[in-house]
């Protein structure tokens, strides 16, 4: 374990995506290199010198306290008496096809291994459905290390690549209706009897299906698959480490989830606020497939905005940073796809924050070339980069998010900013508030939304691999919690 100067504990053992520091020497040779660019060397140009003093810098890289919470994913002695039968059963197998996008399919994998665990079936190798809008074609493997995966929960359920020749003329039981926020109760009145009639079940559609709300084991289950298991393939993770070293050579950075492409604004039901233009395009498109809106359609724009539904435009992103401390040295990592509106959609950010990259920018010619028509693989590498950021903001929730808060938490509460949108956004309208008044009611606001230890309590809605604390995480008060 050793202690970086942003003030949070690393132990490289738990960060499933990053390669570990295999000795104590390369360990030192890291903290060498770090306290040599001390956070005030980047506080270089006379403007972030005059407007921005030492204690303000340290401000906004300082990271939360972790409160000791630690990952902590201890079965019980019944899951693990009931492992050694469930991993050597071959009679059953569970087929899932997983859809969305790479984040939206890690979830689903999530999913897929608990409820192969509550049927105490083999798993076979989640199938990764074409995706229609990306036409991404990639195969678990392309995307995930499937050895390591495999290696990982070895002792929670039984993995294999494909079905044995016992079973591949079977004709599955195929299901479709997986109801919302299924218990492990009601998996198991469902499929139990028919797995064991057929030997292999195949279901799809399991998007945010399985209940948030599991008993203990199950839910340290999840964390295991979540945290531990899915490991990018190591050609992805090795470009997003080169990407990320390029970053970190630049001082401490950002990573900013940047929610701003076409669908967004259509999905969501907001509208850009770049031109008349782009409002009408986005109106447009909602009104020709009106199946897009997800959810709230009685709500008008203006209503969603209030309610903080909508996703932050770069003006909005802008002012929020600026308000929160951030230097206009601060270097920026964006993730996500290209805005509506392209590069002008993003002008009021790269105004401010001129050092403003994303992995085309960082790379070299060709290196992303083998990427370039597999969304998977850039999700991939963008999830790897802002993993590894000093801090790491998303302008929107989503999956992407979602997923990157449990894991910065899971890996020693990395701050993360969660913008307090329904709050603020009545002080963003007032045109009239100074500046300086502004700025400290946007840091009131945000005091407690910048990654410390949230605890899990609302159990039916909050997702554990968002939340991993008490369920995954313990510290030296709660030292075997099984909340």
């Amino acid at each position: 374990m050793f202690k970086l100067a942003l003030d949070f504990d690393v132990d490289p053992g738990i960060l499933p995506l990053s390669p570990s520091l295999e000795t104590e020497s390369q360990s030192q040779d890291l903290l060498s290199n770090w306290h040599s660019k001390s956070l005030l060397a980047f506080v270089s140009n006379k403007e972030d010198a005059s407007s921005v003093n030492a204690s303000g810098y340290y401000e906004f890289w300082t990271q939360p306290d972790g409160m000791g919470y630690r990952p902590c994913i201890q079965f019980s002695e019944e899951y693990r008496r009931d492992s050694a039968a469930i991993v050597k059963d071959r009679r059953n197998y569970l087929l899932v096809v997983v859809s969305g996008g790479m984040n939206q399919q890690r979830n689903q994998i999530v999913d897929a291994v608990v409820i192969a665990r509550i049927l105490g079936a083999a798993l076979v190798v989640p199938i990764l459905q074409v995706n229609v809008i990306w036409g991404d074609e990639s195969e678990f493997a392309d995307i995930f290390d499937l050895a390591h995966f495999k290696k990982v929960l070895a002792d929670d359920v039984h993995i294999v690549s494909s079905l044995p020749s016992t079973h591949i003329m079977t004709r599955p039981v195929e299901e479709k209706r997986t109801p919302h926020h299924a218990s492990p109760q009601w998996i198991r009145a469902r499929y139990l009897k028919r797995i064991n009639r057929e030997g292999v079940l195949l279901l799809r559609g399991l998007d945010s299906r399985l209940s948030k709300d599991l008993p203990s084991d199950l839910q340290k289950l999840r964390c295991k698959v979540a945290f531990q298991a899915l490991r990018f393939a190591p050609s992805i993770l090795q470009l997003g480490n080169k990407l990320a070293e390029r970053m970190r050579n630049k001082g401490p950075y950002l990573a900013l989830h940047l929610r701003m492409e076409k669908d967004v604004w259509v999905r969501t039901g907001c509208l850009p606020g770049l031109s008349t233009e782009y409002d009408e395009m986005v109106n447009n498109e909602r009104k020709q497939r009106p199946e897009l809106l997800t959810g709230r359609s009685h709500m008008s724009h203006h209503q969603r905005k209030l309610a903080g539904l909508c996703p932050l435009n770069a003006l909005e992103v802008t002012r929020l940073l600026k308000a929160l401390g951030a230097p206009k040295s601060t270097q920026i990592y964006w993730a996500g796809g290209q805005p509506l509106g392209g590069k002008e959609a993003l002008l009021p950010l790269t105004r401010e924050f001129p050092h403003f990259y994303n992995k085309e920018d960082l790379s070299l010619p060709g290196e992303l070339e083998p990427f370039a028509k597999r969304a998977s693989f850039m999700a991939a590498i963008d999830y790897i980069v802002s993993e590894k950021s000093d801090v790491f903001m998303p302008s929107h929730g989503g999956n992407m998010g979602h997923a990157l808060q449990g894991h910065r938490a899971y890996a020693g509460h990395k701050k993360y900013i969660t913008p307090n949108k329904r709050q603020m956004l009545p002080y963003f309208l007032n045109s009239s508030l100074p500046e300086a008044e502004f700025n400290r009611i946007i840091k009131q606001l945000h005091r407690e939304s910048l990654g410390q230890p949230e605890l899990r309590t609302n159990k039916a809605e909050k997702d554990v691999t968002k939340y991993p604390v008490p369920s995954c995480m313990c510290n030296d008060s709660h030292p075997r919690s099984s909340v």
